[in-house]
């Protein structure tokens, strides 16, 4: 037992410190500490963390307290810090306007304030003025609030300031993709109030919501309504971007120390033991000093070499900064906290060392840390030459009161005062042990009882929506208006939480609300108005990665519950109302236990109540509230069906003459597409069109819940005609044109097309019809069907409900496109792009790509991809349906995207067209053709493959429609080829079996030799990566080497500047940008990875030659390509006319691009050969020429 009356010695000590160093200062009247006494500027972030040692000292004397006095102290010490916190917010809620406004724009413009007078508590400098946007600060702020609360000070009084709080957790829960000044409030370290997104601010922010989460602030006198909720989405959204982005802080910051707040005290935010053990040892090998450590590479401030006179830098200074930036002592003292919470006593004992050693003694006799330690003037140019051989000064804040605050508590951990757990009693320090398995509940619910007895046939045992109650079921966008009432508080101005969607982990959990327990559908089965749920086989993969996804994230008490129904609306049963086998195989494998990895337990919803996770919905404590809640749940489930006239009927058949109306304007749709296989076909496009035969009618058994489509022949497969596409001369002409002939748009009658729309069947034909209508006449051009008035988006409506319920997929994303749908998620999926450090670009290239460089709202998100892909529609629905896919694998499987920092959907769209061309052996326009009639889960898998690189095979599968069948993508198994020739995904299995080409035996021997000699590999790999913009491990930083040793890289006329050296660090963000913009100038994807190819030689040499060359030139790229492939020719003597068949992108070989990288013929070989041909390199007495890359 320690001596009692050292420890109160000893604690004594700590508090004069206290007072002589921090308290001192703090204003009596708001509470906050200035940053000085001549500067009466007081930073939330720095408040924070200097009342945080007076909250320790203050546990410290209520711990060990024996005598009145020593309660008295820990009672002052208490009031101290309940003094500044309320002081910090009440400023805070000062800018309540402020903070309503934020939460909908997340503009710089709108935030609140990070620094207020500390005399009378307004703010000090404009909102333009200063880099007010920090989401570290405010995150700092409630997590400490919540810890202090937690430990038993009652920091909140009213519930005026709960809902307040409230409204900052949604000020904060967007940290994910919210660019911020970040801790230095700088943004870009060049300082020009460029914000960025920074690892620390999702850090700091992703710590605070899992912190507050339940929290009642009233303590233990509180009630339901001053508890605090946080959607545990939003928490996992910035998890997983802050591990994607770690050790790195942001896009000019490649590792700062402030990343030492987030891995440990007092944030805990990771929970990935390797990650924290990597970031923690990034910081410490670039960034640690004997002084202390630099906050990130070339940090200009307070250095001799800064320019006092102003804030910003010239991008080419920053090298000055190199090797002399300044120590911050601050970051031993949070090395030495790390080392005590992770209980590393030989980390603890070194940085103590270290600490004592920075430490300066006042004329008092106290110890006081400085803020920062530079290299004087005089000595900036020895320290240049051997870093950390100067004597560095103390300047700046002397004591600097955050730096002072983290030493005293480290002392009073360091000395027994305080164990870890008392400094953290809401245990966020465990938050990287290890967790039990998670058994994720399912329970399938059927519609009704049809659909309940058509399961049974199988033995699957399910209940229908009425047999659950009185538990009730709701749609997810129930919940998300239940959660828009949190906050809401009339006389502060506050509206709420925005109507965000809501995620899977909160629609997993069950809710209590009125004594009544509510259960929410997720929003992948939730109905949608995109068409990505009618196709079964996607949503049940979504299913079966939603599975997956909750055994990772799900971090809360009970278990992970998901409802997943099967409706007859949501395409679940087949053309002969039967399950479809893979619904039943799905359910097979959940009865089993597991499911893609997961395990799961298959039951009814109220055998799940005792062991699921349960959500008091307390703040739905106002009368008013219960009426708002009713009222959106009986709009739902009281709405009318949404029932039209038939516009068509088909009950009224009766043949008529046809008309040229309908050859005119034949094809329309097909033409309006814009997929190339190669950039050559812009000009030949319309002369090598496909025609397609579709398949007999094919009677559908009536089930009274079938959907009601209005065009004719809605109850049915549709009725096809089997004449010749080109009976008319008049088709065959603007077929072979590409477009109307001229003056013949004008000819073409209207009432004649009406006529034909009236009569035809086929769906083809009527997507033609109305296709023209809508591009002449407009959405809302009325006509008359059958005496039925109809407006063209009518129409327009029921042709994409009938493509969808027959799976036309062709036609569905092209009347998606014409009615302009956006996917729910569009904007959620580009985000998590985004903020995993890659940037999207959409349109083919290059003429139409548009680049996203940052988060945008789901309208301007759909807004630019419909004018990127211009005409083609049905390119803009397959750019969406993409981007989700896309945003799914980087969740799911984040590998596939290494070294990947452009996703370009335009050139990835072409070159799976590529793809599909080379496996069937068909056209370009084919090709594009097989594309968009892919289903969007064959698209998905199609996708899967390019990005993985593996070789896959296209089979036809038969649907349960006569005659009928469709592609599929698989994996290619070992010795199985892709010979056959697939017509397009509905055609007719005896049509099918007639156009694959009749191949003599000899000519299949020969095509086998060809695979085994594995012809075009190279060729395709370089395309895959070139489109996929994929390079080496670490080639970024490799090409900034090479870049310092010359004046420049020439890449196809455009210039990479060695200035760039002066401006950014090798393993900068933005220096990569800058080298991938100028390869994305590159259009042909095979050609840009030879020039990738190219530069690793370069960079080779650049490793290899022990800092021997310096070129004062330009290097040109391309010229040591051309120079490669010039020699190539000469050694394989290939003939001029083969060469001149065989030039490809470029001019380049097609033998040459076809040619494996290593070996003695290969092409880094040649390109080493053209770089000694065309680089000055130097060469001994002899004339040999020393070769290192080798």
């Amino acid at each position: 037992m320690r001596n009692r009356s050292n420890s109160g010695v000893r604690l004594d000590y700590y508090q004069r410190l206290l007072n002589k160093t921090i308290l001192k200062y703090q204003n009596p009247v708001t509470g906050l500490i200035p940053s000085s006494e001549e500067n009466s500027h007081a930073w939330v972030r720095d408040n924070v963390y200097a009342i945080l040692s007076v909250w320790a000292l203050a546990l410290a004397y209520r711990k060990t307290a024996d005598l009145d006095e020593d309660r008295a102290k820990a009672y002052e010490l208490e009031q101290s810090v309940v003094k500044l916190m309320r002081g910090l917010l009440r400023c805070m809620m000062t800018q309540v306007e402020k903070l309503e406004k934020f939460k909908h724009t997340q503009h710089v413009d709108d935030s609140l304030h990070a620094k207020y007078c500390s005399q009378t508590g307004r703010t000090v400098v404009g909102d333009k003025a200063w880099g007010h946007l920090q989401v570290d600060a405010t995150s700092l702020f409630i997590l400490s609030l919540s810890q202090m609360t937690a430990s038993g000070l009652q920091i909140i009084f009213t519930l005026d300031e709960v809902s307040f709080i409230q409204n900052l957790i949604f000020y904060i829960e967007t940290a994910y993709r919210t660019p911020d000044y970040g801790i230095w409030e700088r943004g870009d370290k060049t300082n020009h109030g460029l914000p960025e997104l920074n690892s620390s601010s999702i850090g700091m922010a992703k710590a605070a919501l899992e912190a507050i989460n339940e929290l009642d602030l009233f303590g233990a006198r509180g009630g339901p309504l001053s508890v605090v909720h946080v959607l545990p989405d939003e928490a996992q959204q910035c998890q997983a971007i802050l591990h994607s982005m770690l050790p790195r802080e942001s896009n000019s910051k490649e590792v700062d120390a402030a990343l030492l707040t987030v891995i440990s005290f007092p944030a805990f935010a990771v929970d990935d033991y390797e990650k924290v053990e990597e970031t923690r040892d990034t910081i410490m090998l670039k960034l640690e000093g004997k002084y202390g450590c630099c906050r990130f590479l070339r940090d200009g401030y307070k250095t001799a070499q800064e320019d006092p006179n102003r804030l910003h830098y010239e991008p080419w200074e920053l090298q000055v900064f190199e090797r002399i930036e300044c120590h911050w002592p601050m970051f031993f003292a949070l090395s030495v906290l790390d080392g005590l919470f992770n209980g590393n006593k030989e980390q603890v004992k070194k940085y103590a060392e270290k600490l004592d050693s920075v430490l300066l003694k006042t004329d008092e006799g106290i110890y006081v840390l400085p803020e920062l330690y530079t290299v004087v003037k005089d000595k900036v140019e020895l320290e240049y030459r051997t870093p950390n051989s100067q004597k560095r000064e103390a300047i700046g804040k002397i004591p600097h009161k955050w730096g002072q605050s983290l030493y005293i508590i480290s002392k009073l951990v360091q000395e027994g005062f305080l164990s870890p757990g008392e400094l953290d009693p809401l245990n966020r320090r465990l938050v990287s042990e290890p967790k039990p398995d998670i058994v994720v509940q399912v329970v399938i619910l059927a519609e009704d009882e049809y659909i309940q007895s058509k399961l049974l046939e199988h033995d699957i045992k399910v209940q229908t929506m009425d047999e659950v109650r009185p538990l009730q079921v709701f749609p997810a966008r129930v919940l998300t208006q239940i959660y828009s009432l949190l906050g809401r508080n009339k006389k502060l101005g506050l509206t709420g939480r925005p109507k965000n969607e809501i995620g899977l982990l909160a629609t997993s959990k069950l809710y209590t609300f009125h004594d009544q327990i509510l259960a929410f559908i997720p929003q992948m089965a939730d109905e949608h108005q995109f068409y990505l749920p009618k196709d079964t086989l996607l949503k049940l993969d979504m299913f079966a990665n939603d599975m997956g996804f909750l055994s990772s994230y799900w971090r809360y008490l009970g278990r992970p519950l998901v409802i997943f129904p099967v409706s007859t609306n949501l395409n679940y049963l087949d053309v002969g109302h039967n399950p479809p086998g893979a619904l039943i195989g799905t359910i097979k494998k959940l009865q089993s236990g597991y499911i893609a990895g997961t395990r799961v337990h298959l039951g009814n919803l109220a055998d799940f109540v005792t062991t699921s996770c349960i959500t008091k919905l307390s703040f739905l404590r106002d009368p008013s509230h219960g009426e708002e809640v009713k009222k959106f749940i009986g709009d739902i489930f009281n709405k009318a069906p949404d029932i039209r006239p038939r516009l068509l009927s088909s009950t009224r058949m009766r043949p008529r003459p046809r008309s040229h109306s309908r050859s005119s304007v034949h094809g329309i749709v097909r033409r309006s597409r814009s997929i190339q296989v190669d950039p050559d076909q812009a000009q030949e496009r319309g002369s090598s069109q496909s025609y397609i035969e579709y398949p007999r009618e094919y009677p559908m058994p009536q089930h009274p819940s079938s959907p009601s489509l209005h065009l004719k022949g809605s109850l049915h497969p549709l009725h096809y005609s089997h004449q010749a596409p080109c009976s008319s001369p008049q088709l065959s002409h603007f077929f072979h044109q590409g477009g109307l002939p001229p003056g013949k748009q004008e000819s073409i009658s209207i009432n004649e097309l009406v006529e034909q729309l009236s009569n035809t069947e086929v769906l083809h034909e009527q997507a033609d019809i109305i296709h023209y209508l809508y591009l002449h006449r407009g959405p809302d051009w009325e006509i008359k069907i059958d005496g039925r008035k109809c407006c063209i988006n009518e129409l327009l409506v029921e042709l994409y409900e009938k493509a969808g319920h027959w799976k036309h997929w062709g036609l569905v994303r092209h009347t998606a496109g014409l009615l302009k749908k956006r996917v729910e998620e569009l904007a959620l999926a580009a985000t998590d792009l985004l903020v995993r450090q890659k940037q999207l670009s959409v349109g083919l290239p290059s003429d139409r790509e548009k680049v996203i460089m940052r988060p945008l709202p789901p309208d301007d998100l759909a807004k630019i991809i419909f004018e990127a892909c211009g005409e083609d529609l049905s390119t803009a629905s397959l750019t969406q349906e993409l981007l989700i896919y896309l945003a799914m694998f980087i969740r799911t499987e984040p590998k596939l995207f290494n070294e990947m920092l452009r996703l370009r959907v335009g050139l990835i769209i072409q070159v799976m067209a590529s793809e599909l061309a080379r496996t069937l052996k068909c056209s370009g326009d084919e090709a594009s053709e097989h594309l968009l009639n892919l289903s969007p889960f064959e698209m998905k898998t199609l996708l899967h493959h390019i990005l993985s690189g593996k070789e896959f095979v296209i089979n036809t599968e038969h649907t349960n429609v006569e005659d009928e069948c469709r592609l599929s993508v698989s994996t290619k198994k070992v010795g199985e080829e892709a010979t056959e020739f697939a017509k397009l995904s509905r055609k007719p299995y005896a049509k099918m079996q007639k156009s694959i080409p009749n191949l003599d035996p000899e000519e299949l021997e020969k095509e086998d030799d060809v695979e085994s000699d594995r012809q075009g590999q190279w060729l395709r790999r370089r395309r895959l990566d070139g489109a996929l913009n994929r390079v080496p491990v670490g080639f970024y930083p490799r090409v900034w080497k090479v870049l310092k040793m010359c004046h420049g890289l020439v890449i196809e006329g455009h210039n990479l500047p060695h200035s760039l050296t002066r401006e950014m660090t090798p393993g900068e963000f933005k220096f990569a940008l800058h080298v991938e913009i100028v390869l994305n100038k590159i259009p042909q994807p095979e050609y840009r990875q030879l020039m990738v190819e190219a530069l690793m030689v370069l960079t080779l040499m650049a490793e290899n030659d022990a800092g021997k060359l310096q070129f004062s030139q330009l290097i040109q790229v391309d010229r040591i390509v051309q120079m490669a492939n010039t020699i190539y020719l000469k050694d394989q003597k290939i003939p001029i006319d083969v060469v001149e068949r065989s030039r490809g992108a470029a001019g380049i070989c097609l033998h040459f691009y076809d040619t494996a990288p290593s070996g003695r013929f290969g092409t880094m070989s040649y390109l080493c050969r053209s770089l000694a041909t065309i680089l000055p390199i130097p060469i001994d007495k002899d004339a040999n020429l020393d070769c290192t890359l080798s």
